[in-house]
């Protein structure tokens, strides 16, 4: 399945996501893509739309080569036998943790502004990106939205690979996927139009929803 862009994703993400209309559920959208996503599902669903920020935990000279990742409520996902391999040391490992905690709390504040923190307390909260790849990222943020207690979580994408959908479904109550290729290479594969979602983007579709 290609699609059109972020927005067509979205908008076919969405109609398999009207089922959990009347449960009024919240959009938790994974930035900066996910949020692009997210805003045509919560529009469909007159949903509110949120953003949990995470970040990569990338290797020393090989930033692109995940070694774990973070979350808000101080959850980290760290991938142990390639830190070993790596050579990587306990110092070097904290001052990876370091600097990506600042970037991060750095992105809540410049997407989410002076709003209160997530209050998720049983909710349905859905969790959209506009595709998954390792799942490293939305891993870290499905353990970090548990923290909150919601009644449910709902993890909705438009695209995956089948080893990362099948961890998935054991993660969460429902994991929703319209397309699980079997030849995956890279997410953006399955785009005509995988421009890269500027932080501008981020803000002005977040302000919009607030005002749906």
């Amino acid at each position: 399945m290609i699609y059109k862009n972020r927005q067509d994703a979205g908008r076919q993400l969405a109609e398999k996501l009207m089922k959990f209309k009347d449960e009024n559920p919240i959009i938790i959208a994974l930035p900066r893509g996910g949020v692009v996503t997210g805003y045509e599902a919560a529009k469909m669903l007159h949903a509110p739309l949120d953003v949990m920020i995470t970040r990569k935990l990338g290797a020393p000279f090989q930033l692109e080569l995940a070694i774990g990742a973070i979350a808000p409520n101080d959850v980290r996902i760290l991938n142990l036998d390639a830190i070993r391999f790596l050579g990587i040391s306990k110092d070097e490992m904290e001052e990876i943790i370091r600097r990506e905690t600042k970037e991060m709390h750095r992105r809540i504040k410049l997407y989410r502004g002076d709003l209160p923190p997530l209050d998720l307390s049983g909710k349905t909260v859905i969790i959209v990106d506009d595709g998954l790849a390792t799942g490293v990222t939305a891993g870290v943020a499905v353990l970090s939205i548990k923290q909150m207690t919601p009644e449910k979580i709902i993890l909705a994408v438009p695209v995956s690979p089948i080893d990362t959908a099948e961890k998935f479904r054991e993660e969460v109550d429902e994991f929703i996927c319209l397309s699980e290729p079997p030849d995956f290479f890279a997410v953006g594969q399955y785009y005509d139009d995988f421009a890269q979602v500027t932080d501008e983007e981020v803000i002005s579709l977040l302000e919009l929803t607030r005002k749906i």
